[in-house]
């Protein structure tokens, strides 16, 4: 259950940066509130994963959720720009994440 609480955290991280994004530095009321909420439920399902798995495996899976994510979130839906070298990164990003998911005793 931890794992697939740290998941939706992660994905909760994406849509906290999406909101962030879209509320232009915290000048745009809606978009802000939705940055806000999700923040904060990123960060409560977070806290109850880390009952269950250790310190820096559950960081650094939750930032890598969140870092992957928004990286195809902006190419998807921002129409960022995509390259070898971009894809190539974030690849090596979740490798590391599978590595850690792996290695865990939890």
């Amino acid at each position: 259950m931890s794992w697939f609480l740290l998941l939706v955290a992660g994905l909760l991280e994406v849509a906290w940066a999406a909101g962030l994004k879209s509320s232009e530095g915290f000048t745009r009321l809606w978009p802000a509130v939705f940055t806000v909420v999700m923040a904060l439920g990123s960060f409560a399902l977070l806290a109850a994963a880390m009952r269950q798995l250790p310190l820096g495996t559950a960081y650094a899976v939750w930032t890598g959720i969140g870092a992957v994510g928004a990286f195809v979130f902006g190419i998807v839906m921002m129409g960022e720009a995509v390259s070898v070298a971009r894809v190539a990164s974030a690849a090596l990003i979740v490798l590391g994440l599978i590595g850690l998911k792996l290695s865990s005793a939890a």
